[in-house]
């Protein structure tokens, strides 16, 4: 539905945030105007050359319209014809350069002007809130950053000056015309009210048919993204017929809504051309009366034929134009509604500085919904002292994910507070805050690039030492040894043609290198086997040392050696305590243990 909105054809607020991004490039914008006003001249001074030749070399009649030229003409016919060609020959060159050099500089002027934009919807999409993601699918997105601002470009590109220029190409023709003959303008100025109906009706038809495009266009990028990204699982449960069909149809409603526009193209240039044919018969009819008559002269009836032609072409151009600019509205309206998308998290003004020393984390009665009062956290309240390992178990659901959520200020809390040294969470620069913290996923995310990009994330102050050292730490190095460009290996997108350990492996890594002073394990052992369960063991030793941990995990091993146990059930903390105090308690996290870690327990004892 968002595809479709478009308000207003014209909207004057959301063009002057456009021309925004245009105002840097007013110079080169003002080159292009006056290169047009000029072609515009000259676009003008074809006729009144054809109409000098033929009213003094070959018909000879009527007044001089140029009396500067004609008098620098040569009297015989061959010699003057031949200046007149050359100086047409010059005209047009001069239009080629010009019309040249005004389509360089405003298609310079648009991709420079999406380029800004490009950027600022980039820098919008990364401080955008988390819950907003959630909301917007991926596809979505892309499209705003692609297919719209392609929209915009072409209204710069073609839209705001060639407009301009259009206008003045058809007003000096018309003052042109009526300077050589008022009667055959007025029957010429006749025939604009049915090119203008024919150019209403042409517009209405792509207005609707252009809206159904956007919808579609949108439709197959996201059901792209979503079937590629789950290409696996298609191939895996053989849906790859369905998602073809399924495909089929979207694909369908993007061809029809196409097939509609250039129908409507295809009807349109005939029509208008068929208009023009009528002028030109209507001017034949009765401007050759004229010159039979001696009222007219053969060159002005020359000149108007091709002054005719003129006429109609800026019209055409003005309809394209038309949904050039509906088209860019739209995008436009899209692109603004997303970079005015408010964004809750982020520093306050006077943001307050992150503790400089070991401090305690804090949960004072948080309660928390991702929707409405649909509570994911209800009056959860602990404390963790620096340096202690607490690990967070419960169900599915339960809301250990969102603790730390929380906890990095990726939503802020319904209720309550989260502290950090005293500090709430909401006083400090969320990036300062995130800073701190060293976080391994369950399914940690690669970006195409290599491995040792992957584990510093852009960090250049992270040297080759450091990075083999955290590789080291982690069991990496072995692995990373055995490649052929080391750390240099190239990563593909997502870490394709990487295991998961050994994706987590770099995850584990990347935490380490950037030594945080805090550090959160979220399911971080939960998709890895045995084997490299049993070599990030001695990792997660390493990372847990000297650092306040929060651990999310279900692997007995891992939770065992943290200090406390929080017991998560449906969105309140629990039970507290230690394995064996738990254990003893024979409450919630007795049954978790024999339901699930009792005989996880049991295997490595069989392994020992």
């Amino acid at each position: 539905m968002e595809e479709e909105q478009l308000h207003r054809s014209y909207d004057a607020r959301l063009m002057k945030r456009l021309l925004m991004y245009a105002r840097p490039y007013w110079l080169v914008i003002l080159i292009s105007l006056l290169l047009l006003v000029v072609d515009a001249g000259l676009q003008v001074l074809g006729p009144l050359l054809t109409k000098t030749a033929v009213d003094r070399y070959l018909a000879p009649a009527g007044e001089p319209v140029l009396p500067w030229l004609e008098q620098w003409l040569a009297a015989g016919a061959r010699e003057g014809l031949i200046q007149i060609a050359g100086i047409y020959f010059a005209m047009l060159a001069a239009s080629l350069v010009l019309q040249f050099g005004q389509q360089f500089l405003m298609q310079w002027t648009g991709q420079r002007a999406m380029f800004d934009l490009r950027r600022d919807i980039m820098s919008h999409l990364q401080r955008l809130d988390v819950r907003e993601y959630d909301r917007s699918p991926v596809g979505r997105l892309v499209t705003r950053v692609t297919t719209d601002v392609d929209a915009l470009n072409e209204l710069f590109a073609q839209g705001l000056v060639t407009v301009l220029g259009d206008v003045l190409v058809l007003l000096f023709i018309v003052a042109a015309m009526f300077r050589l003959s008022p009667g055959l303008t007025l029957l010429m100025i006749l025939m604009l009210p049915l090119a203008l109906g024919v150019t209403v009706a042409f517009r209405r038809i792509v207005q609707a048919a252009n809206r159904r495009v956007r919808v579609a266009v949108a439709k197959i990028n996201s059901f792209l993204q979503e079937h590629i990204a789950g290409v696996i699982v298609l191939q895996l449960f053989n849906r790859e017929d369905r998602a073809a069909r399924d495909f089929e149809k979207v694909n369908q409603e993007c061809l029809d809504a196409h097939k509609e526009t250039i129908s409507a193209y295809g009807w349109f240039y005939p029509a208008v051309e068929f208009v023009s044919l009528l002028g030109f018969a209507a001017l034949l009819a009765w401007g050759g009366t004229e010159v039979r008559a001696g009222t007219l002269s053969m060159g002005v009836l020359v000149a108007f034929f091709q002054y005719g032609m003129r006429v109609f072409r800026p019209i055409q151009d003005l309809s394209e134009k038309y949904n050039i600019l509906l088209s860019a509205m739209a995008a436009a309206e899209r692109i603004f509604l997303l970079m005015d998308k408010k964004i809750t998290i982020e520093a306050p003004e006077q943001p307050r500085a992150f503790p400089d020393r070991p401090a305690e984390i804090e949960f004072d009665d948080v309660w928390f919904a991702y929707n409405g009062e649909d509570w994911v956290l209800r009056g959860v309240s602990f404390r963790i002292q620096p340096g202690e390992s607490i690990a967070i178990v419960g169900h599915t659901g339960a809301g250990k994910t969102t603790i730390t959520n929380l906890l990095l200020r990726f939503y802020d809390v319904t209720r309550g507070a989260v502290r950090i040294g005293g500090v709430d969470v909401r006083e400090m620069d969320p990036r300062v805050l995130r800073q701190q913290f060293g976080v391994v996923l369950q399914d940690p995310f690669l970006f195409t690039g290599t491995i040792g990009g992957n584990i510093r994330l852009g960090n250049a102050e992270i040297g080759a030492e450091q990075l083999e050292r955290a590789a080291e730490q982690v069991n990496l190095l072995e692995y990373v040894r055995t490649l052929p460009a080391g750390f240099e290996q190239e990563v593909r997108e997502r870490g394709a043609g990487l295991s998961t350990g050994q994706k987590q492996l770099i995850g584990f890594a990347r935490a380490l290198v950037h030594e945080p002073r805090y550090l959160i394990l979220d399911e971080a052992t939960s998709s890895v086997d045995t084997e490299t369960e049993i070599r990030v063991r001695a990792a997660l030793e390493r990372l847990v040392s000297g650092r306040t941990s929060l651990i999310v995990a279900h692997r007995l091993s891992t939770i065992q050696r943290a200090n406390r146990i929080f017991v998560m059930h449906k969105g309140k903390l629990r039970e507290t305590g230690t394995h064996q105090e738990l254990l003893a308690m024979r409450g919630i996290y007795w049954k978790l243990y024999r339901l699930q870690y009792q005989e996880q327990e049991q295997l490595p004892q069989s392994a020992d």
